[in-house]
């Protein structure tokens, strides 16, 4: 399937810079990965939209409020630690990703430098780094990581996840629980993708 401007304009309205500035990138780069048909497309389009609030956010919000820190992070923010670090995103990046996925420890900064960007929120310095070695063969996102908030590279990057999860099999299957699961983790927002899902299809095949 070729997809047209017109249809990208339906899909994501409020895509960062306006759906005219991803039109390009997704022309060139779905293809690539073989995400090829209307049900393909649908999904991909589905699953972006709902972890990026409809293509319109590229970096993780991480202003939390204490007694949501508390929440998430149960171990790492109990009474009396969440109440220091809420309201400081840098400072709660680097105390969740610190010493994990790849990130040095909490002072070193990287839960913050690598904290998650793009369609699909790519989290961790060994994410940054694997990825960057597969599309570009070079360090090109560990350096300059904000590149994830471009939509050339939201896009690429997102296609990456797609492709080494295997989704397009799930697309062609009708299976968004599973593919759910694969780039959640769990069921979150399985009846908001559903949504974005079908309002795709239609769209795709007017």
């Amino acid at each position: 399937m070729q997809l047209t401007i017109e249809q990208v304009r339906q899909l994501i309205p409020r895509a960062a810079g306006g759906p005219d500035a991803w039109f390009d990138s997704l022309v060139e780069t779905l293809p690539l990965y073989e995400i090829n048909t209307v049900e393909r497309v649908a999904a991909f389009i589905a699953q972006c939209a709902h972890e990026s609030g409809g293509f319109s956010t590229l970096e993780e919000n991480l202003n939390y409020k204490a007694a949501t820190l508390t929440k998430i992070w149960p171990q790492r923010y109990p009474s009396g630690v969440a109440e220091q670090y809420a309201g400081k995103p840098e400072a709660i990046a680097n105390r969740s990703y610190g010493g994990r996925m790849g990130n040095g420890i909490e002072e070193t900064g990287d839960g913050y430098r690598y904290r998650g960007r793009g369609l699909l929120q790519l989290t961790g310095k060994d994410n940054y780094k694997a990825c960057s070695q597969d599309l570009f063969q070079d360090a090109t996102l560990l350096e300059d990581p904000d590149l994830l908030t471009d939509p050339y590279y939201a896009l690429n990057t997102a296609c990456w996840f797609w492709n080494k999860n295997k989704l397009n099999q799930y697309a062609d299957s009708g299976d968004l629980t599973t593919m759910t699961k694969r780039i959640n983790g769990g069921t979150i927002g399985l009846e908001d993708r559903i949504h974005h899902y079908n309002e795709a299809v239609a769209i795709l095949s007017s």
